[in-house]
C-alpha cells in the first residue's frame, strides 16, 4: 500500500464514520516502532506504522486508522482527545477503533533482553541483573551476603 492509497482510505473512513472530511495528511512512518500509529498535535497529521499492514490483516490497519482519526476530529473540535478521556472512549468505542494496537515484531525484539547476567550470594540466593554491576559495590537484598558473578543466560530473540 502506498501513502496516496492510504490517504484515500483515511478520507473514506473519515467521511463514513465522522461525516467530516480528513483534510491533512496521512502517511507511513516507518520509525514507528511499539505504535500503531500516531496523530501529530502541530500539524494535525496522521502516522501509521506500515507494520500494521505487513504483518496483519487489512482490518487491524482500518481499525488503528479510525483510533488515530477519533484523536484528529476530537482535537479539531476543540472536544477532548486524549485517551484518558470518557468522550474519547465512548467515540472510540462507537466507531469500532481498536484501543491497542498488536504487538509488532520490533516491539517483541525489543520487550525481552537478549541476556542476563546472573549473581549467586554465599546462601545461595540468584539475582539477576540485565547490566553487569561491581560486585564488590553491592551486597545480596535478601541476606546482606557478598555476591558474586556465577554466569550468563543467553535469550534467543
Amino acid at each position: 500500500m502506498t501513502n496516496a492509497e492510504l490517504q484515500q482510505l483515511v478520507e473514506k473512513l473519515s467521511l463514513a464514520d465522522f461525516g467530516r472530511p480528513f483534510q491533512h495528511q496521512a502517511t507511513f512512518n516507518r520509525r514507528l516502532r511499539t505504535t500503531g500509529g500516531r496523530y501529530v498535535l502541530q500539524t494535525h497529521n496522521l502516522e501509521i506504522n506500515p507494520l500494521m499492514i505487513e504483518e496483519f490483516n487489512e482490518d487491524t490497519l482500518i481499525g488503528v486508522i479510525k483510533h488515530e482519526l477519533v484523536h484528529y476530529h476530537n482535537h479539531i473540535q476543540g472536544l477532548p482527545y486524549q485517551h484518558k478521556d470518557r468522550y474519547f472512549q465512548s467515540e472510540l468505542q462507537r466507531i469500532a477503533g481498536l484501543k491497542y494496537a498488536p504487538a509488532t515484531s520490533k516491539a517483541k525484539a525489543r520487550q525481552q533482553p537478549k541476556h542476563l547476567w546472573v549473581y549467586t550470594c554465599k546462601n545461595g540466593h540468584e539475582i539477576y541483573r540485565q547490566r553487569r554491576i561491581n560486585e564488590l559495590r553491592y551486597v545480596c537484598g535478601i541476606c546482606g551476603a557478598p555476591i558474586r558473578l556465577t554466569g550468563e543466560l543467553k535469550r534467543d530473540v
